[in-house]
């Protein structure tokens, strides 16, 4: 028999997810397209607040709009030397991502809270849940923009600069959101209330498939990055320009996408060119230049970095060019709240990933970080058939509420 404890938590997460359900939604692929600084985002943001609202938390913005919503006073227990507990992820999506990466994470941690009220829990350090903006970086090239931006891994004058395929730049977006770019920047008063970041977030990989577990602590996520390939030609008829007379930039193009595959099982890593913008982009013209982006990860930064190295000589030979957008060097968690959590959880499995999340920007500014992963029964993500079930989601809500009591209650 269910409990009525687990019944109102199922109910409230169920509640929590149907609200956020149709926002963004992209009818054609059942996926979602919930960009940085979009309606969809200003969507997302509002009922970020609401349900903080809703809750009597207080909200706070940051230099880079990511929202903090706080139980108890931050400030205050920072200068007792008592710093904050924060959970959360974000809510914004790849181009006709699945539902589950990010919001989870957030609706998780609105959801623990209910539970720790619900038991009559009393933190000793106040617990802080964070909506990072722009996590995908799908709207302009770089991931975790909102948290590189704060922990000054990314300056704001490059942050205000990036563009979206519309040439439309962070800066020119802000403005039309309601905001002053220039406010962007690093914000160590931010950062200096958190005493420990535990991000939920759904598996994007089939790891707690093959133990046949909901739940697992991660490790560590792999070094990782961006880079933008451009590459340049002349546009001209497709029909009457001779083979010989083409400067054709598509071709340079296709040699990278090949090139990227052969580099990364050269390395023993991974390679993807999964973006690409065409000028004058006509179905019946030669493409005067074209533009993609190389995405590499591994679980070695050396073999990331060859594979990125053979892609560039084989650009530039070309004649292309080469251009690093984003690096997140390898990012071990915190060992101590990582072994805490898992001795706190019973010894649930230790996983390592691929996928970069802004738990790793925090882990690599300093701050004692670690990650809980949801069982993901299909195995993929950044798809439509993203998935995690019920049952599934309501254990990874009571794995953190666990770790929220034990982190929030403990005064040292």
């Amino acid at each position: 028999m269910t409990s009525p404890r687990r019944h109102r938590a199922s109910a409230t997460f169920e509640s929590m997810w149907s609200a956020l359900e149709p926002v963004g939604r992209h009818a054609p692929s059942g996926g979602y397209r919930r960009f940085a600084w979009t309606r969809a985002d200003h969507d997302l943001r509002e009922w970020f607040a609401g349900e903080c609202a809703a809750r009597g938390l207080d909200l706070v913005e940051d230099r880079m709009g990511n929202q903090w919503a706080w139980w108890g006073n931050p400030d205050e227990a920072a200068r007792a030397g008592r710093k904050g507990v924060v959970t959360g992820s974000h809510l914004d999506s790849v181009p006709d991502g699945g539902a589950f990466d990010g919001p989870l994470g957030v609706v998780s941690a609105l959801a623990a809270v209910d539970a720790l009220r619900d038991k009559g829990f009393q933190p000793d350090r106040p617990i802080g849940i964070v909506n990072f903006v722009d996590e995908e970086g799908a709207r302009f090239g770089v991931a975790c923009a909102g948290s590189r931006v704060i922990t000054g891994a990314m300056t704001a004058r490059r942050a205000r600069s990036l563009t979206d395929a519309d040439g439309v730049s962070m800066a020119e977006a802000l403005t039309a959101a309601g905001r002053d770019p220039h406010d962007i920047g690093r914000d160590p008063e931010t950062l200096d209330r958190v005493g420990a970041f535990v991000e939920l977030h759904v598996e994007q990989g089939r790891g707690l498939v093959d133990l046949d577990h909901p739940v697992a602590v991660a490790s560590d996520i792999w070094p990782h990055g961006r880079w933008r390939l451009d590459f340049g030609g002349e546009a001209n008829h497709a029909g009457t320009t001779r083979l010989e007379d083409r400067q054709d930039a598509m071709l340079g193009y296709a040699g990278a996408v090949l090139a990227a595959r052969e580099a990364a099982i050269q390395h023993g890593c991974v390679a993807t060119i999964g973006k690409v913008a065409v000028t004058p982009g006509g179905v019946n013209a030669i493409p005067s230049h074209v533009t993609g982006w190389l995405d590499a990860r591994g679980a070695s930064p050396r073999a990331v970095r060859r594979a990125v190295a053979d892609v560039r000589a084989m650009v530039e030979q070309s004649g292309g060019e080469v251009m690093e957008e984003s690096w997140t060097p390898s990012t071990p968690f915190d060992s101590a709240l990582t072994a805490r959590l898992q001795t706190r959880l019973g010894g649930i499995p230790i996983l390592g990933t691929g996928a970069g999340h802004d738990a790793g920007i925090l882990a690599n500014a300093g701050i004692p970080t670690a990650m809980l992963f949801v069982r993901n029964p299909t195995g993929v993500s950044h798809s439509p058939a993203e998935h995690a079930e019920l049952g599934d989601c309501l254990e990874g809500v009571a794995a953190l509420t666990a770790v929220l009591e034990d982190l929030a209650g403990d005064t040292p």
